[in-house]
């Protein structure tokens, strides 16, 4: 009996199982459900839309001029030092007085060497004319008795030797009379070289004296010294450069525009319109034109700093954000909608994606300092929500939900 307590226990443990199993509850049937993605949206409003353009420019001070020194000599003196900002009239520099009045001196007598050497040509002219006279006349008579002479050695009255005499007294008037009018005929010549001698010592003078004047160098208008280059008590060659100076106003930013900008830029200043340029720093610079030449990258822009240039120096790099025309129906959006280069998505009727094609156009700097996206596109139309949630497996017809909007 025994035995069969095992089988016993399994036969009933199989009863209660199979018991259990036939009398448990139906479990309910589940339908499969579509997942939906989260997603905020922007109710697209189209408005005109003023692009802006993000420039990197060198900051130039194009009326700045570079003081040189006008003459040899040695600084006497140099009150300005670099960065330092003066008014109109401040001086400069100044060289050392005697070693202007001596290059002066220097120049004076050659030009009073130059006007005496054509006042003596002048007084040999009329010696010349006189002795010629002279030395015609005895020529003349050198001639005459040339002719005699030979007249009384035809008929055996003189000898030889007297014809000779007389005929070398001829020759040797014939070459002076020769050599005199030569130097008359010459005369002409010489006065003209030394004239033009006194004309070359005359405006030597003149520029000596002006560049006289330039050796005390105050300043033309008011600005900031840089580039200073020497000190008091230095020796300086002529045409040396010795410091230069600024204005204040009229710093210009020269920047690079892309070739796809120049011809709208260009029509815009063309028109008259007026296209300012924002720094971070908070300066101001108005577009004045665009350069004259340009090269296959873009051409130069000329920006004209507007307001006082505080903390600004010419040769720095500033980032600007130039205003472009203003452009109808535009969308303003986050670069997080944007797929690709040309795709953004929508909700449609059914809360599903819908892709659509649109055209950057530019940017938008808003007043919190973030920048958007312009966007147009022939499907854009007022009231659309379109997607700023960036969702990496994006396509049409996926279902989404709207959990926030932005207006």
């Amino acid at each position: 009996m025994r035995r069969f307590v095992p089988v016993l226990v399994i036969a009933i443990g199989i009863a209660g199982f199979a018991l259990l199993r036939l009398t448990r509850p139906a479990p309910d049937l589940v339908s499969p459900q579509e997942r939906s993605w989260r997603v905020e949206v922007l109710t697209a409003q189209l408005q005109p839309q003023a692009p802006v353009l993000h420039l990197y420019g060198q900051l130039t001070a194009p009326d700045q001029v570079q003081l040189v020194a006008p003459l040899a000599g040695r600084v006497a003196a140099r009150p300005v030092v670099d960065g330092q900002r003066v008014e109109a009239g401040a001086l400069l520099f100044a060289l050392d007085e005697r070693d202007i009045q001596a290059v002066v001196a220097q120049a004076e007598a050659e030009l009073a060497d130059a006007r005496a050497q054509l006042a003596s040509e002048r007084v040999r002219q009329t010696s010349d004319r006189q002795a010629l006279v002279r030395e015609q006349a005895i020529l003349d008579s050198a001639r005459r008795q040339q002719e005699r002479t030979e007249s009384l050695v035809n008929r055996n009255l003189a000898s030889r030797e007297a014809l000779d005499a007389v005929t070398d007294n001829l020759t040797r008037a014939e070459l002076t009379v020769t050599q005199r009018q030569r130097a008359t005929a010459e005369a002409p010549y010489r006065e003209a070289s030394l004239q033009a001698r006194v004309t070359r010592a005359e405006a030597n003078l003149a520029s000596v004296q002006r560049d006289a004047i330039l050796s005390r160098a105050e300043a033309p208008f008011a600005g900031v010294v840089s580039q200073v280059r020497v000190a008091p008590g230095d020796r300086v060659a002529p045409q040396q450069p010795l410091l230069t100076l600024y204005p204040v106003d009229g710093l210009e930013l020269r920047a690079l525009i892309p070739q796809q900008y120049t011809m709208e830029l260009s029509q815009a200043l063309e028109s008259g319109l007026v296209l300012w340029a924002g720094a971070d720093s908070g300066q101001r610079f108005r577009l004045q034109g665009l350069a004259g030449e340009g090269s296959p990258a873009g051409t130069e822009a000329r920006l004209l700093l507007d307001g006082e240039p505080v903390g600004l120096r010419p040769g720095v790099m500033v980032p600007v954000q130039l205003q472009r025309p203003t452009q109808p129906a535009l969308l303003a959006l986050p670069y997080s909608a944007l797929y690709g280069s040309d795709v953004i998505y929508v909700v449609d009727d059914s809360s599903r994606m819908r892709r659509l094609q649109i055209q950057r156009v530019g940017e938008l700097l808003r007043p919190d300092g973030e920048r958007w996206i312009l966007v147009q596109g022939a499907d854009l139309q007022d009231g659309l929500p379109v997607i700023l949630t960036h969702l990496p497996n994006a396509i049409t017809g996926l279902k989404v939900e709207v959990v926030g909007a932005e207006p």
